[in-house]
């Protein structure tokens, strides 16, 4: 089975929650009996990291404008174009922008799969004119491919609900965690177990750091400082405005963007993990959380409340006072060995990596058919 991926700006280590999603399964995928080539742009790789493998999976580096408008378009249609000469048995496309070109490729003989991470539109970031586009790739992507998997329930509903079309869930996962004790990375942030509480995201509005900042600074005398693993793709006023926010409040610490064992040591030593987002697909970071078992606070956004966890660890979205006192509460609270037993059963019945891949990898069987 030959597979060509379009949507991800690559991997490993790159930020994003396709990103992610992209790394964790086509290695999967290739061990399963694919011939997986990935189309990465190249903005986002290092020219020392263009290696034209990784763990049995093709890349083609493949150059694109690094414009917030243009590069996920010009990209897909680059990418497209080059296709025909790999001849896949299926064209794989990940979310709904790259999947306004879904019409091409059905054009020049391709059989496409389109992957729905969520409706873009909604994020704050995109002004009128890329909310119009972006919805129209939606709308084409749902209509022009052969199938269509959903990362989430709440997508699957409304893909039925707006267009009438069945949808495959199959969602997001998550890996066994690397466990790493207090090291070079707390030490680089003089950081102590337990004495931190952490996320990790990307700065856009509708992940709500901008709450969290100001929530953690209506704490009065915080026994643990607020560490925020991420940075943004394109700088805009929000991230800059962010940036300043954090450097003018006492025990904010701003890692930038990092993968592998300095995110699996700040994971494994947090004290509490806190999202609290307007918006998401499925969030793999919350999953990650989950996996190394940190007591959890989030946001009771519909994509949140799709992971079953226990009450107490919402609060209400855009509440700044609320989200205040319930990160002292949940982080003085900590977590119960009953809960964390919860997560391990979740996890392995629902977010396996495993059994995601072998679920993809029917779909393709069932188009090819």
């Amino acid at each position: 089975m030959k597979v060509v991926v379009l949507g991800t700006r690559g991997f490993p280590h790159v930020q994003g929650g396709i990103e992610k999603h992209c790394e964790e399964l086509y290695p999967r995928l290739v061990k399963l009996g694919c011939d997986v080539t990935v189309f990465t742009r190249t903005p986002y790789i290092a020219q020392q990291n263009r290696t034209s493998e990784w763990q049995g999976v093709k890349f083609i580096h493949l150059w694109c404008p690094k414009q917030k408008s243009f590069e996920a378009i010009t990209h897909t249609f680059l990418g497209i174009l080059k296709t025909r000469a790999v001849s896949p048995d299926i064209l794989h496309i990940h979310a709904i922008g790259p999947s306004l070109l879904t019409p091409l490729g059905k054009l020049l003989g391709l059989r496409v799969i389109m992957t729905h991470h969520g409706p873009d539109y909604e994020r704050a970031k995109w002004g009128k004119l890329s909310k119009a586009v972006l919805m129209e790739g939606e709308r084409l992507g749902i209509s022009f491919s052969d199938n269509i998997i959903a990362i989430s329930k709440g997508i699957k509903e409304h893909i039925k609900e707006r267009y009438g079309k069945q949808s495959v869930f199959i969602p997001n996962g998550v890996s066994e965690p690397s466990l790493l004790q207090a090291g070079e990375e707390l030490a680089r942030w003089r950081l102590e177990p337990k004495r931190y509480i952490f996320t990790a995201c990307r700065f856009v509005p509708e992940k709500g750091l901008h709450d969290l900042i100001q929530a953690y600074r209506l704490i009065h005398d915080p026994p643990f400082k607020l560490v925020i693993a991420g940075d943004t793709d394109h700088e805009t006023d929000y991230s800059k405005n962010l940036k300043r926010q954090a450097a003018d409040a006492s025990g904010v610490i701003l890692t930038g963007f990092i993968s592998g064992k300095r995110l699996q040591e700040l994971y494994t030593n947090a004290g509490l993990f806190v999202l609290p987002s307007y918006y998401e697909g499925l969030p793999i970071a919350l999953l990650e959380a989950l996996s190394y078992e940190l007591p959890v606070l989030v946001s009771d956004i519909q994509q949140h409340k799709e992971i079953p966890l226990r009450e107490m660890r919402y609060f209400k979205t855009g509440n700044i006072n609320s989200l205040s006192s319930a990160i002292m509460h949940t982080y003085l609270k900590g977590i119960a060995e009953s809960e964390k037993e919860e997560y391990r059963s979740l996890i392995k019945e629902s977010y396996n990596w495993d059994n995601i891949a072998v679920k993809t990898l029917s779909i393709y069987k069932d188009v090819v058919k």
